[in-house]
């Protein structure tokens, strides 16, 4: 790939997620999942070695060879529907940022059979708003990041979207760990005890110790 132009600090965080954002647009356009999942890891690992806003060191990009995927499963790609759900907004802790306030708006329908149990799908607070699903599996800590990934998260622009029938696209291949699992510097927002699976998803971004260390 062509090397990324000069980025201004002051427009480096707009940037990245101007290209995560036309990422996604580029996944949803592609019929075929595993191209698109190829196209994710392979713009994602550049922007992690290349982009000024990569949540990577100097000294972590200069050793970085791309980030630790497990091999793409058919499988754990679902279409769920959703049962509106209402309830009080909890706080996520974002240590010198505050905190993050989000209100569950769903539930999934159709994870159970396969997954063991259903996830909350979480609103965020404040201006724009926009949808949140964090989650935690039993690879946590033991092969995955051990305060979870991400399946959804408006901020970054990361969402699969709409199936033709209208129901969500939930594609666990495309799970990401969170950018405070890259670094220490970050305070991210992690999965609450109704987004927590017994089973073990292997699929999406590996423990990113062992692509960054």
């Amino acid at each position: 790939m062509d090397a990324l132009p000069p980025i201004p600090a002051p427009y480096a965080t707009a940037d990245w997620r101007r290209r995560i954002a036309d990422l996604y647009a580029a996944i949803r356009a592609e019929p075929d999942p595993q191209a698109g999942w190829r196209l994710w890891h392979e713009t994602r690992s550049r922007l992690f070695r290349d982009h000024p806003a990569s949540p990577l060191s100097a000294d972590q990009k200069a050793r970085f060879e791309g980030i630790a995927l497990w091999p793409y499963d058919p499988g754990l790609r679902f279409e769920v529907g959703l049962s509106p759900q209402d309830g009080p907004a909890i706080d996520f802790e974002l240590g010198p940022d505050g905190r993050m306030q989000a209100r569950p708006v769903a539930r999934t329908e159709g994870l159970s059979d396969g997954l063991g149990a259903e996830l909350t799908l979480w609103w965020i607070e404040g201006y724009g708003g926009g949808l949140f699903l964090p989650f935690r599996d039993a690879t946590c800590g033991a092969g995955s990041y051990g305060g979870g990934r991400y399946a959804i998260d408006a901020i970054k622009s990361s969402d699969l979207g709409l199936a033709a029938s209208g129901r969500l696209i939930l594609d666990f291949n495309f799970a990401y760990s969170p950018s405070c699992a890259w670094s220490p510097d970050w305070v991210c927002p992690l999965a609450p005890p109704e987004n927590r699976l017994e089973a073990a998803i292997e699929a999406g971004e590996r423990d990113p110790s062992g692509a960054a260390s």
